[in-house]
């Protein structure tokens, strides 16, 4: 049974660096790899988790929509397709990497799609945790790009917009009718002294409140010096964070759903 984890949130609250942190941990705390989605076209979990990004399911697409009938007749495309995608799959220590990479171009993209849709979850069917990194911002939600996953971390500032922005995740999910088993905010860089009033604004927003994320001045070193925030250790204020935060997901009440539709 796979268990499924969107991280989505306003572009430049964090959302990348508590999706590479929360690969570290489930990864140290479970044993198991975890399959890391870098969902975001503008792609950079690569850069987070310390390795370099594979060929993207994007480019995938571009090639069978180009090769149309011309698969080696002893392959059936979904064959060929799962061949790919596993060639494009990036290893890392403790996670496996794939990039979703660009959205479509011009062209009928409905029979590649549906080969993808069912590979995809195929390959991921191979895992007991995914983690993906869901494109900044609420147009994939209003295009029903992100849907259909086990827990959605809805992840903020501690800023008035920000917490707007995750109430209006809210309201669109009821809107859209949009599935997921369940969903927390998570307040990052939360400044030292401030704890009680974010926490304070944060219950406001209708959300569970699951964590809050001090301002880790590790991170921000990390971030400047271009390091992967795989490395940070175990006493960084972000790392203990997440895993506190870990510990209170329900991942064994979680039930497998069909995660993947950033297609």
């Amino acid at each position: 049974m796979t268990t499924s984890i969107a991280v989505t949130g306003k572009g430049g609250v964090g959302k990348t660096t508590v999706a590479a942190l929360l690969i570290k941990v489930l990864h140290e705390e479970t044993g198991e790899v975890i399959l890391a989605v870098d969902a975001d076209p503008n792609s950079n979990l690569h850069e987070a988790l310390g390795i370099q990004a594979g060929k993207s399911i994007g480019e995938i697409r571009e090639e069978m929509l180009k090769l149309g009938d011309q698969i080696p007749p002893e392959q059936g495309r979904a064959d060929y397709l799962e061949g790919l995608i596993e060639s494009a799959t990036v290893e890392g220590e403790g996670f496996d990497l794939i990039s979703m990479g660009r959205p479509e171009g011009p062209g009928c993209y409905c029979y590649v799609n549906h080969l993808l849709r069912k590979v995809l979850d195929k390959v991921s069917g191979r895992y007991k945790f995914v983690v993906i990194d869901a494109e900044a911002g609420l147009e994939h939600f209003s295009r029903r790009t992100t849907r259909d996953v086990d827990i959605l971390l809805v992840v903020s500032d501690p800023t008035a917009r920000g917490f707007m922005t995750a109430k209006r995740v809210k309201e669109l999910v009821a809107e859209l009718n949009t599935k997921f088993g369940r969903m927390y905010l998570v307040v990052n860089r939360v400044p030292d002294g401030l704890a009680d009033k974010v926490a304070e604004e944060a219950s406001k927003v209708g959300i569970e409140c699951i964590a809050l994320i001090p301002e880790d001045d590790l991170v921000a070193k990390f971030d400047l010096e271009g390091r992967p925030l795989t490395e940070l250790p175990k006493e960084s204020k972000a790392y203990k964070a997440i895993a506190s935060l870990t510990k209170k997901l329900p991942l064994r009440e979680a039930e497998q759903t069909l995660w993947w539709q950033k297609i």
